[in-house]
């Protein structure tokens, strides 16, 4: 089984090219939601989290907008939620990778925003980048509700720069060239890679080949 991994700056356009993925009936393991299902009602955090930042919880789990003020600006307390969250996202990330291996699928995803900034890479067989010109990221995200200059320029701090990430990437996917190109792009990957729908037989499991990267890295 190929794992993919991929990753975006915020606006780039990685959650469209994972819906994209999910269109092809190829199986997407969401980090972001993961996240949220774990600070939701019941969630396996919420209990940490409400420990380290009290003023977060609510009845229906962690006021993510509370929790996302409590850690802005704070480096420390950011690891100390991250050292809560990220052993529980990468238990979740595994079980799913397994659950698919189980079934023989040829290919799966992992969207994660963060992938080589906290070692995910190391986990899939190839990455896909999606990128877009820095002033179309601009647009995009400070359009967004409740997203400030402030906010955004704490986010991509975080966040390793874009050129590197291509640099570093197997695969890229520039989503300023419109969503039918975008989905060209994905389509290529997964008949590269084999039928999301079918299932490997007695064969073995699928690796990275370096002819792979003509497909979309530009």
């Amino acid at each position: 089984m190929h794992v993919l991994g991929l990753t975006g700056s915020i606006g780039m356009g990685k959650s469209t090219a994972a819906k994209m993925f999910q269109r092809l009936k190829v199986p997407v393991h969401d980090a972001d939601a993961t996240v949220h299902r774990l600070m939701s009602k019941n969630g396996a955090a919420v209990k940490e989290i409400s420990d380290l930042f009290p003023e977060t919880k609510t009845k229906n789990g962690i006021d993510r907008k509370k929790l996302g003020d409590a850690v802005f600006g704070q480096p420390e307390k950011l690891k100390q939620l991250e050292a809560i969250l990220h052993p529980l996202v990468r238990q979740k990330m595994h079980r799913f990778i397994d659950r698919y291996a189980r079934q023989r699928r040829e290919l799966v995803v992992l969207d994660i925003p963060l992938l080589f900034e906290t070692g995910g890479d190391r986990f899939c067989d190839s990455v896909l980048v999606v990128s877009c010109p820095k002033y179309i990221q601009d647009q995009r995200v400070l359009s967004r509700k409740g997203m400030t200059a402030e906010k955004y320029t704490g986010i991509l701090q975080k966040q390793m720069p874009d050129m590197e990430k291509r640099a570093r990437a197997d695969f890229v996917i520039k989503s300023n060239q419109g969503r039918r190109h975008s989905f060209q792009q994905v389509q290529q990957i997964v008949e590269k890679m084999g039928s999301s729908d079918k299932r490997a037989s007695g064969t073995k499991d699928r690796r990275f080949s370096p002819h792979l990267s003509l497909v979309c890295k530009q």
